[in-house]
């Protein structure tokens, strides 16, 4: 019944926001502490500036200073100056091949996936036996939602590095979202093997048990990622879906409270909410975030149990206008209006779309004369309505102009020998749904 998103769910974004690891750059690491002493970002910016400042270096040695400066302003999130580095890098020496793979990871970061896939591809051309390159090449397949070929490029990545634990939790997102949970959980025991204190593989690990419905296992991954790292609120709100789906709500409600006391999160509100029962936390989460679509979901489901159909479907319909791809809405909205049928009986939704005391047009009085016309007619209403409220831009404007086109014609060409008014119906039903017009 909750329909909230999981930590994991968000990997799809950021892939394991940990850094990628470090690789040794074609002038070696030029901007280490020349007593071999552990550096922060802040120290490592400071002597990678001031080589770049030594004019005597070759534009080699430059743009190695470059893409080990820009890794650190990577390292602590200032993504415009480590593009900019990058950049430079490649100006200076375009064969530069780590400073095509770091640019390219930092354009996925921020979100332009079709430069992240030309660095990506350009850093493999240069060197083919970075494992890391491949790695990032996935993660940019991944997020376009090609994890066939991320799975690829992941299998590269580990052929090339067998210890590359960072390849094999990727490899676990990409099978993870094409349901394959079992090869997920092989790669997460993989990565767990490798580094056990990752406590992201823990969760995500927890994520592929949850698919398989075994949630005390889930359960086990998700303790032992909170262990590992207390701080981080989502690790709370997984293992509270987790309790709330073996039913234990006391617990669930616990790991939510923590959740909100580290980030008071709308989405950690409305599993609350959920949890209560209650409709109160949704909307305070609609209140902080009135674009949140999982509260309009959980709120409708809410509704719907307590059995005020008419809410529940204008909050289901309120989470398809935000997202019309939300799928869980879209199967909720189609529940809820059932119910409401049923409710209100079958004989009014037997009645076209239109009052038959008005009708004026011949195709007009035949659809009202004949049940299976009515019903089609009825139907073909339902399914355009549900067609405005989940598509949106040129889908929509594409989808009003066919519906009158439709009825222009329709109105036109009844009574034509050749003209058969079902079969235009039924076929003008079938292609709304097609576009998202409901079943």
């Amino acid at each position: 019944m909750r329909r909230s998103i999981p930590l994991f769910a968000a990997i799809l974004a950021v892939l394991a926001a940990a850094p990628a690891r470090a690789q040794t750059d074609p002038n070696g690491d030029i901007c280490a502490a020349s007593d071999g002493s552990a550096q922060s970002p802040e120290q490592r910016i400071a002597a990678c500036s001031a080589l770049i400042e030594a004019t005597k270096d070759t534009p080699q040695q430059q743009a190695a200073a470059y893409t080990n400066r820009g890794a650190a302003y990577y390292y602590v999130n200032k993504m415009p100056l480590a593009l900019s580095d990058f950049s430079r890098a490649v100006a200076l020496d375009p064969k530069n091949s780590r400073a095509f793979r770091e640019r390219g990871n930092s354009y996925r970061t921020v979100g332009r996936i079709d430069l992240a896939l030309a660095d990506a591809n350009e850093a493999i051309r240069l060197d083919p036996s970075d494992a890391v390159a491949f790695d990032n090449r996935g993660n940019v397949f991944n997020n376009n939602r090609q994890f066939d070929r991320g799975i690829d490029d992941y299998n590269e990545a580990v052929r090339l590095d067998p210890k590359f634990a960072q390849a094999f939790m990727d490899r676990g997102v990409a099978h993870y979202f094409k349901k394959e949970f079992e090869s997920a959980i092989r790669d997460y025991d993989e990565a767990i093997k490798l580094n056990p204190n990752r406590s992201r593989a823990y969760t995500n690990r927890g994520a592929a048990y949850k698919g398989l419905g075994r949630n005390d296992r889930a359960i086990a991954d998700e303790s032992e990622a909170i262990r590992l790292d207390p701080l981080v609120p989502e690790y709370y709100d997984n293992r509270g879906l987790s309790y709330a789906d073996n039913g234990d709500f006391d617990r669930a409600i616990t790991d939510y409270n923590e959740a909100i006391r580290l980030s008071p999160a709308a989405n950690f509100l409305t599993n609350r909410g959920d949890a209560y029962n209650q409709k109160h936390d949704c909307d305070r989460a609609i209140k902080l975030n009135p674009g949140f679509v999982l509260a309009y979901n959980n709120r409708g489901v809410t509704f719907r149990a307590k059995g005020d159909l008419e809410r529940a479907i204008a909050d289901f319909e309120q989470a398809l206008r935000v997202d019309p791809r939300m799928d869980s809405a879209a199967e909720n909205l189609a529940d809820a209006r059932q119910l409401r049928d049923r409710r209100d009986g079958n004989a009014q939704r037997m009645l076209p779309s239109f009052d038959c005391g008005s009708a004026r047009r011949a195709v007009e009085k035949a659809i009202c004369s004949d049940p299976d016309l009515s019903r089609l007619d009825r139907q073909i209403d339902d399914a355009y309505k549900a067609a405005l409220i989940r598509l949106k831009g040129a889908g929509l404007a594409r989808v009003r102009e066919e519906q009158h086109d439709f009825n222009a014609e329709r109105n036109r060409a009844f009574g034509r020998p050749e003209y058969q008014l079902k079969r235009e119906l039924e076929r003008r039903l079938a292609v709304l749904r097609a576009m998202g017009g409901g079943n």
